[in-house]
């Protein structure tokens, strides 16, 4: 056997026993004595995960990648960290790097790789919406001291003791204040409120919406994941209870579309 094989065993042991931190120095003396193996990165990725080394997980899985462009595992960790420290986009885009990896093998950690893929677009929106949100609040802010200022103008032209102008000017910016106030308060109740997730979005076997759905020789869809577990366990179609396998699911890419724009505008709808 050789060192950088040892070593990576013995990393592995101290993992499973929760030693992440003896774990990393061990993947860290295999990568010295083999550079170029990237399942060492990928190793060491995962404990510094455990860590929360963010920045060092991101390093070694590029560093994966370099040298095995297919690696799923890399693209995998590399979403979660980037995740970790708001890069939404370049987690998600390698949240869906690893899904697509793991759904041309049937590989086994498709379910949680499919989560990752939902909480990158759920944590996306996320910002996404508190940006706007933000931009919203700043926008009304300028929009009514532009009144206000307006208001103090008109005033400022009309006599003093004309009372009666300046409670019709005062009363006037004070009505459009209020419009204004209620415009955009109506608009955030609008956009906060949780809308109803349609039935041809939700898989019927997890509950859960659908990020990669495939459809049976009976018409019927589901995510991709959950219907491949399913048929490890029972190799029959979940509705007709017929033989059915792996061979016989085909994308339905017209709805995984539809589930992308839905998701797209709802975030929200990830835990539903």
């Amino acid at each position: 056997m050789s060192k950088s094989l040892q070593l990576k065993e013995e990393g592995n042991r101290h993992f499973q026993a929760g030693d992440y931190i003896g774990a990393d120095g061990l993947y860290s003396k295999a990568i010295i004595a083999d550079s170029k193996n990237p399942a060492l990165y990928t190793n060491r990725a995962m404990a510094r995960l455990k860590l929360g080394h963010w920045d060092s997980v991101i390093t070694d899985c590029q560093t994966c990648l370099a040298l095995a462009p297919q690696n799923m595992k890399a693209h995998y960790y590399l979403a979660q960290a980037q995740l970790s420290i708001g890069d939404y986009d370049g987690a998600l885009e390698n949240a869906l790097a690893a899904h697509k990896l793991c759904a041309a093998t049937n590989d086994k950690s498709l379910g949680a790789v499919t989560n990752i893929v939902l909480r990158c677009k759920k944590d996306r929106w996320e910002h996404k919406e508190k940006l706007r949100l933000h931009q919203e609040r700043e926008l009304q802010d300028e929009m009514l001291a532009l009144l206000a200022r307006d208001r103090d103008e008109m005033l400022m032209t009309v006599e003093p003791d004309d009372q009666v102008e300046r409670r019709i000017i005062e009363e006037e910016a004070s009505a459009k204040i209020r419009t204004l106030s209620a415009v955009f308060e109506n608009a955030r109740t609008q956009s906060l409120k949780r809308r109803e997730v349609p039935d041809w979005a939700i898989d019927d076997i997890s509950f859960g919406i659908m990020v990669d759905p495939v459809i049976t020789k009976t018409g019927k869809s589901y995510e991709r994941a959950t219907i491949l577990e399913h048929l490890r366990r029972h190799p029959s179609d979940p509705l007709t209870r017929e033989p059915l396998s792996a061979a016989d699911l085909r994308p339905n890419l017209a709805l995984r579309q539809a589930c992308e724009e839905f998701l797209e505008q709802n975030g929200w709808a990830v835990d539903w």
